[in-house]
């Protein structure tokens, strides 16, 4: 889609500098933006990037005017107060999303006639609805998705090809939860009786709070008694493992590969980045941070950067790193050590020797 930047400034009320009628064809990032294309800066760190850019326009906060009155540093600028927000607004009339299409309750699909689903949802060919489930408005099911017998899901909420929803599990409105994701699977439970494990049963169901988003292949274990609960705007990512009877708050993060043992609780909006590892039964305060590949087997105190395995407050995990990188030059120095304290006790021992040898006159 091609838009002036006239028109460009007019939709994101900004102001402009250089070629008010240039042509916009598409947005790109300052390293990969071509001429006919527009990019942004957040600030003045990116200002040298900006100079080696090859973007035909950008938008740019506005305390950059003057930096700019001299010389542009492209044939447009657009200055707004938020340049981050602009560019994603950008993007949105430059590369318009598809619309929803409107195919109601597909033949190729499998429904239960017990099931409640709203006249404005869809359910695409080779879906599954179980029994007694209640799907709500504007909801897209798409192909290959399961919903399990007494699910219930709210409004707008959208299931990409291949989710599974094993039985009773509760959603709420506008949320996504992307391919291949499993919500409600039975806990890694065992127990031993005469030297066999044993399966513990779960009784309980999987909550899924309002405006989570659910990365692809993500699991989400249903809890042995009770709820396991994603809090209200929780953005969980790709490849994430919630185990049963965890109940994560509002507005936490999860990167890929983080995994939770049973019983984790969290606050809210707690940042775990890749790969972190918590033990069952920790708590994890509210606004705490853990760095990639923490491994996480107590408490951690609201509002902390925690990293490392086993995790540590940020100071103390950098001290240990920084120790760590200093280990084979210490490894090269003690093996010096040990190679002089040998030599030195190699001459004692010889010096030993020669004052124990009688000498000729006692002979």
């Amino acid at each position: 889609m091609a838009i002036t930047i006239a028109s460009l400034a007019e939709q994101l009320n900004g102001t402009i500098l250089g070629n008010h009628s240039m042509v916009v064809l598409g947005a790109q990032s300052l390293e990969k933006a071509q001429p006919e294309e527009i990019s942004f800066v957040a600030d003045e760190k990116y200002l040298q990037t900006l100079a080696e850019s090859s973007a035909g326009a950008v938008i740019a906060p506005g305390m950059l005017a003057e930096t700019f009155a001299d010389e542009l540093p492209c044939d447009a600028v657009i200055l707004v107060d938020d340049p981050q927000a602009a560019f994603l607004q950008s993007l949105e009339m430059l590369r318009p999303r598809r619309p929803r299409t409107r195919i109601g309750l597909s033949r190729g699909a499998t429904i239960s006639p017990t099931a409640l689903i709203d006249a404005e949802t869809n359910i695409h060919p080779g879906a599954h609805v179980g029994d007694d489930v209640i799907i709500g408005s504007r909801c897209d099911i798409h192909p290959g998705v399961v919903v399990g017998n007494g699910c219930r899901l709210g409004d707008d909420v959208i299931l990409y090809p291949n989710v599974v929803l094993y039985p009773d599990v509760v959603i709420g409105n506008r949320v996504t939860i992307h391919a291949s994701a499993v919500l409600g699977a039975d806990g890694f439970g065992y127990r031993l009786i005469d030297d066999r494990r044993q399966k513990l049963p779960h009784f309980g169901i999987v909550r899924i709070e309002d405006d989570v988003e659910i990365g692809s292949c993500t699991t989400i274990d249903r809890a042995m008694i009770g709820e396991t609960v994603i809090g209200e705007g929780t953005k969980l990512d790709n490849l994430v493992m919630i185990a049963h009877n965890c109940e994560i708050g509002k507005h936490n993060a999860f990167v890929g590969q983080v995994g939770l043992a049973g019983s984790v609780t969290s606050g809210d909006y707690v940042v775990c980045a890749g790969q972190v590892g918590i033990a069952d039964h920790v708590h994890l305060g509210e606004g705490c941070t853990l760095g990639s590949k923490s491994g996480v087997h107590k408490d951690i105190p609201a509002g902390q950067v925690y990293m490392g395995a086993p995790a540590q407050p940020v100071a103390e995990a950098l001290k240990t790193l920084m120790a760590q990188r200093k280990l084979p030059e210490m490894l090269r120095v003690v093996r010096r050590l040990e190679k002089q304290v040998r030599d030195l006790t190699d001459q004692v021992d010889r010096l030993s020797g020669s004052d124990n040898q009688p000498s000729e006159a006692a002979a």
